[in-house]
């Protein structure tokens, strides 16, 4: 299958000599494993391209369009030169398409898991009380050395 994509690599969706940031002031700069699909539709829709439609990999004289191909690569779990296969004969509108279609595919288990634990209390409450239990387990010991060496003991 050859060398997958790099998602070290995603730039912004607004602006695409910019990596893609969670603290990017444009909230349309950024696909957050949160989003609803049709957020995610939204912003790879208004993802900056060109005027040219074809589908091409060149991040240099083509970066908008280079990174939804980075894009749909990682999300599809396929490597760029298949992501490219798979846009043979489509404009950049409809690229746009199979890219959401990727990303929403790939973010919506996640972002369903998210919500379920959010939405489970009684778990949430619990996973903390465990975590506060091991972490004064693991502090004892070392707390104790530092009453004996600080001669509080």
């Amino acid at each position: 299958m050859g060398r997958k994509s790099s998602t070290r690599k995603v730039k912004s969706l607004r602006d695409p000599s910019a990596k893609m940031s969670k603290s990017d002031p444009q909230a349309m700069a950024t696909i957050n494993i949160t989003d609803s699909p049709d957020d995610i539709a939204l912003k790879v829709r208004r993802a900056v391209t060109d005027f040219t439609s074809e589908v091409t990999f060149d991040p240099e004289t083509r970066p908008g369009v280079s990174n939804l191909v980075t894009i749909h690569a990682a999300m599809a779990m396929i490597n760029v030169e298949e992501a490219l296969s798979q846009a043979r004969g489509l404009d950049t509108g409809a690229y746009k398409k199979l890219v959401t279609e990727a990303v929403v595919q790939r973010l919506t288990p996640i972002r369903e898991e998210i919500e379920r634990l959010r939405s489970d209390h009684a778990h949430l409450e619990g996973v903390l009380a465990q975590g506060t239990r091991r972490a004064r387990e693991l502090a004892a010991p070392v707390l104790r050395e530092v009453r004996q060496r600080v001669g509080f003991c």
